[in-house]
């Protein structure tokens, strides 16, 4: 028996569509979406039709409309991958070796299905935002202590926009989830790195090579030449730790000893 076919509701087709937008990283957690009107042109639909699409996102809790605003990618897509656990891990200094570690899988991934993936246009991103870190690396050496931060924000730029490449959208909605994680370890790590030049200069070495491998098209390269750059960046963070201890203890035995007062 030929069953009748169920005739799907354009309203259902919109949600659809924007749901897969969502979900390949076009439209970020947070993001505000285009106009009613942009998107039904967009999409070729009515904006009747296009608002009862709305309302249906909303329902289940994937946009949220501001009065007088707009309409917004809901924040709570990637609030369980932040919340509260990586809050606790940003502010647990032995945790920062962990991520170390993690990031290996997690860049490493990237940078291979990035090579391997990446189009022209995701490519020309990824060169834009590694030559924006050097901009910030070319400022002179008495500022540079002043834009620690700026310099994390341009490396979580670049790490994302490999991400992007990827076209992993598992990977893409970590990495993105785990923004504030990420930047806060990269930032740490800059506040001791950036204090030797000869380190800061390997630094900029990888990345480039990282870079490079990405933008040849050569994917288990780029995995190790983020592998590479990770391990570099650990090692020399714990050879610089146990100099900075050594010398603590150094200062401690130098201090004089004091005199028992006489009775």
């Amino acid at each position: 028996m030929i069953q009748r076919v169920a005739q799907t509701k354009l309203s259902d087709v919109i949600v659809s569509q924007i749901e897969s937008m969502i979900v390949d990283g076009t439209w970020a957690a947070g993001e505000r979406l285009p106009s009613e009107r942009d998107l039904a042109t967009k999409f070729h639909v009515s904006r009747p039709s296009l608002r009862e699409a709305i309302q249906k996102l909303e329902a289940k809790g994937l946009v949220s409309r501001r009065q007088g605003g707009g309409t917004f990618v809901s924040n709570a897509l990637d609030q369980q991958v932040r919340e509260p656990l990586f809050e606790l891990l940003a502010r647990h200094p032995e945790s920062q070796f962990d991520l170390l570690e993690f990031r290996h899988a997690m860049e490493g991934v990237s940078a291979f299905y990035a090579a391997m993936r990446g189009t022209d246009s995701d490519l020309q991103h990824i060169a834009d935002s590694f030559a924006a870190i050097a901009a910030k690396r070319a400022q002179p050496e008495a500022e540079q202590v002043h834009t620690i931060a700026e310099q994390a924000e341009a490396l979580m730029v670049f790490y994302t926009s490999i991400a992007e490449a990827s076209h992993n959208v598992v990977l893409l909605h970590l990495v993105r989830g785990m923004r504030e994680l990420l930047q806060e370890n990269m930032r740490r790590n800059l506040e001791v790195l950036s204090e030797r030049s000869d380190v800061r200069e390997q630094l900029h070495i990888h990345r480039q090579a990282i870079v490079d491998a990405i933008i040849a098209r050569k994917p288990e390269q780029a995995r190790d030449a983020c592998h590479q750059h990770l391990a570099y960046i650990e090692k020399t963070l714990l050879h610089l730790n146990r100099e900075h201890t050594r010398l603590q203890r150094s200062l401690r035995r130098s201090e004089p000893l004091s005199t028992p007062m006489e009775k």
